[in-house]
């Protein structure tokens, strides 16, 4: 017998998912397709976590962040990212000032634009990784460390950080521990002849998106907290943890694709982000329990940039996506596993 759902829980669903589609309608005014990038970026924003945008120039990647700066009543601002930057130009720094009141000098600390609520950290990896680090600790623990002093994060707080995978000089690749502090990464493809049309009937012609903030901070970080309310199964927790252990070569779960063209597989932090998205997945869906599917289908974005290629997945011009592909298709469900 299935268990009754909180009617509480119930009604804030419903409302989490007229949110989310408001959200959705204000980005379209701006952005043409694309629907999956969006879905990605919403997702991280409702489960607390950043994300990463992939993509040649000239796809929108950036519109699409300033669009959702618009759509909600957040701080925002935008950080563009090139080799001379420095950390204190993205955290702050301390100067000196002035006391009118008894004339003595005292250090100041002045915040930089890092402490925006929603930050674009645009083409992050142009920057030298002494400024890429400085990022860190404000990723994983919305705060901030100078001299003696912390200085939190106001929440909620969400990076998004756009590379171009293309363009190789004059940029420095992010170290895999800031890799792993993105909830997904969202690769972005060209659009397609019909999303082209749209485009250029928008962007040759005068039109103008009226783009209005339809949901505040407070709102965001209910719906954070009410996505963590959502029941994951025995079977199906087990299913993901499987899905994250079958990434480490020479593993329990290892498939031959992993062995053969992995070199170092998903932290703790992949099976986490597989759980949350999922969780996100059943409530657009209407339910209040985790499936099989949900997981599947939040599974590349989780770990592409989690996961690590050995030599000779280089050189055979095997893509991550490709190996994760043959990893899922190659763990059971418990089902499966049981028959």
């Amino acid at each position: 017998m299935a268990s009754k759902i909180d009617p509480a829980v119930e009604k804030a669903t419903q409302e989490f998912r007229g949110k989310f589609q408001s959200l959705r309608t204000e980005i379209g005014k701006a952005i043409v397709g694309h629907d999956d990038i969006v879905e990605g970026v919403l997702t991280c924003l409702f489960v607390g976590g950043h994300a990463l945008l992939e993509g040649v120039p000239g796809l929108g990647k950036t519109y699409l962040i300033m669009s959702l700066s618009k759509a909600v009543s957040l701080d925002y601002a935008r950080i563009q990212f090139t080799p001379d930057l420095m950390p204190a130009d993205i955290i702050g720094t301390n100067i000196i000032s002035d006391d009118p009141a008894t004339g003595k000098r005292a250090f100041e600390f002045r915040q930089g634009p890092l402490f925006a609520q929603i930050v674009l950290a645009d083409e992050i990896n142009r920057a030298t990784p002494k400024t890429q680090s400085a990022m860190l600790e404000a990723m994983q623990e919305h705060s901030v460390t100078v001299g003696s002093h912390r200085y939190k994060m106001k929440e909620p707080f969400f990076v998004m950080a756009t590379q171009n995978p293309i363009e190789q000089e004059g940029t420095y690749p992010l170290p895999e521990a800031q890799l792993d502090r993105f909830f997904y990464k969202l690769v972005v493809e060209y659009s397609n002849r019909e999303e082209l049309k749209a485009i250029l009937d928008r962007t040759t012609t005068g039109y103008q998106p009226e783009i209005k903030p339809v949901i505040t901070g407070e709102e965001i970080i209910g719906a954070q907290k009410l996505v963590r309310r959502l029941v994951v199964a025995p079977h199906v927790q087990d299913y993901i943890i499987r899905l994250a252990l079958a990434t480490h070569p020479e593993g329990q779960f290892a498939v031959e694709e992993t062995n053969r063209y992995i070199r170092w597989g998903g932290s703790p932090r992949a099976a986490q982000a597989i759980t949350l998205g999922a969780k996100l997945q059943a409530m657009l869906d209407g339910r209040y329990n985790v499936s099989f599917s949900d997981a599947q289908k939040v599974y590349l974005p989780a770990l592409r940039h989690r996961v690590l290629l050995n030599f000779e997945g280089e050189a055979e011009g095997i893509t991550t996506d490709e190996v994760l592909r043959a990893i899922m298709g190659k763990t059971p469900t418990m089902a499966e596993a049981a028959a």
